[in-house]
């Protein structure tokens, strides 16, 4: 395949990502940490990495969030904790990140509430 192809296919998966979880999230009203994550532009990997310090995070925070289920296509359910924009930005102000791609995203999850 053609470099520039790749690349540009890999910029449309990317914006298409980010964009399915805002309005997952728009519409819901609540999201998983990593859901939050990936709506500020964290590839799947990284939203997964800041994901996790961030649910540490959540208990320092005082936030709970609400209880779920997780389901994907051929997977087990899974329970989850979803959390509204403005408990994710409670949670992101006490986070602090070292990577500055990481540092970014604390910063648009501080602001989406």
């Amino acid at each position: 395949m053609i470099r520039t192809s790749r690349t540009r296919r890999a910029t449309i998966k990317a914006r298409t990502r980010t964009t399915r979880a805002q309005a997952r999230i728009r519409r819901n009203g609540v999201g998983t940490l990593a859901t939050h994550c990936m709506a500020v532009g964290l590839s799947i990997r990284e939203a997964r990495i800041v994901a996790g310090t961030l649910r540490k995070n959540a208990a320092k925070a005082g936030v709970t969030g609400a209880p779920g289920i997780s389901y994907a296509k051929n997977i087990k359910a899974h329970d989850c904790t979803r959390y509204t924009p403005r408990e994710v930005a409670a949670i992101a102000v006490i986070y602090r990140p070292r990577r500055p791609a990481y540092k970014a995203a604390a910063a648009r999850l501080t602001l989406a509430a």
